[in-house]
């Protein structure tokens, strides 16, 4: 557990039961894959926001745990959606779950995922709340389909990728942070403050995932290094370094991307790091670090306000 974690220990640990009781069908399949993906981990820096975020903001009651834990299956379902759609074999160190059971089951038990989080939505009763994660969920939707469109595009803007991780990464978080302060009763001010928070650090946490595709140790980040690359994805460091390299270089990355070519990996690698790429890309995801603390300015001073701040300097600091 990461120091963050530690201001809601308890809490995190209730999460955590919530997920494996709600994980329960009376499909056995349903409960293996649930429980397979369950167990491989992860951070689970979405739901800690719902509960640092809630407490901040000084609630004092029980239903900031299901809604981290609703907010964990929404990201959970999207997973196994993503692995499916990129024909991924390796996720937090150990094969996915579409590579272990199929890619239909996958579907399906993100579906049930879905469907779970919306029936725990309904009892914490709140328009706003169930207002913002379902336009959360068709954003996250749409995200993923403009992805698959500039996937094997090399024309793909800055902005264009932006927007992409914006819809795909950045609105979960965002939707984390402004739900958990809703269901504390912050005052409108607070509300977006959180809201802008969550999205400045969910684009700083995709974009050093982004350099880490390339800067990475594939045992450390627990996926193969070049996937970006194997499923044809422009995303900011390839994009930069087209703009800065040479046309040689240029063209080798235009060419891997079309294709989802790894044979130059080695060679594309350097090219991302002499051209600058990565540390434009890093210079990216510090601004939004920086900009997520400002959104922190007016925060009280608490454990889970500085806890907050940690998670922005983790998100630019982390290996995997």
């Amino acid at each position: 557990m990461l120091p963050f974690h530690q201001v809601v220990k308890s809490e995190f640990e209730q999460v955590n039961e919530l997920i494996i009781r709600q994980l329960h069908s009376d499909v056995g399949l349903v409960e293996n894959i649930g429980q397979y993906i369950v167990d491989a981990g992860g951070k689970r820096l979405r739901p800690l926001l719902v509960l640092l975020i809630a407490k901040n903001f000084g609630y004092r009651g029980t239903q900031h745990i299901s809604l981290a834990a609703i907010i964990e299956f929404i990201h959970t379902a999207t997973l196994l959606h993503d692995d499916v759609v990129d024909t991924s074999s390796l996720r937090r160190g150990r094969a996915t779950a579409n590579a272990r059971f199929g890619n239909a089951p996958s579907v399906l038990v993100g579906d049930f995922l879905y469907s779970r989080a919306f029936q725990m939505l309904v009892a914490i009763d709140s328009m706003a709340i169930m207002r913002i994660i379902a336009d959360t969920t068709n954003i996250i939707s749409e995200g993923e389909v403009q992805q698959l469109i500039n996937a094997g595009n090399p024309d793909t803007s800055e902005a264009a990728y932006l927007n992409v991780i914006h819809k795909k990464t950045a609105q979960l978080f965002e939707a984390a942070a402004q739900t958990g302060a809703i269901l504390a009763g912050a005052s409108a001010t607070q509300e977006e403050a959180a809201k802008h928070y969550g999205y400045h650090l969910g684009m700083a946490f995709q974009l050093v995932d982004d350099v880490l595709d390339y800067s990475g140790q594939a045992d450390e980040l627990g996926k193969n290094i070049g996937d970006d690359l194997a499923e044809g994805k422009p995303t900011l460091p390839l994009i930069r370094a087209m703009q800065r390299g040479t046309s040689e270089q240029a063209a080798m990355i235009r060419s891997a991307i079309e294709k989802g070519a790894l044979e130059q990996l080695d060679q594309i690698s350097d090219a991302i790091h002499s051209t600058g790429a990565l540390d434009y890309t890093l210079a990216c995801a510090a601004q939004h670090a920086e900009q997520a603390k400002a959104c922190l300015a007016d925060f009280t001073d608490s454990p889970e306000h500085r806890a907050l701040v940690e998670l922005t300097e983790f998100a630019l600091q982390r290996k995997c």
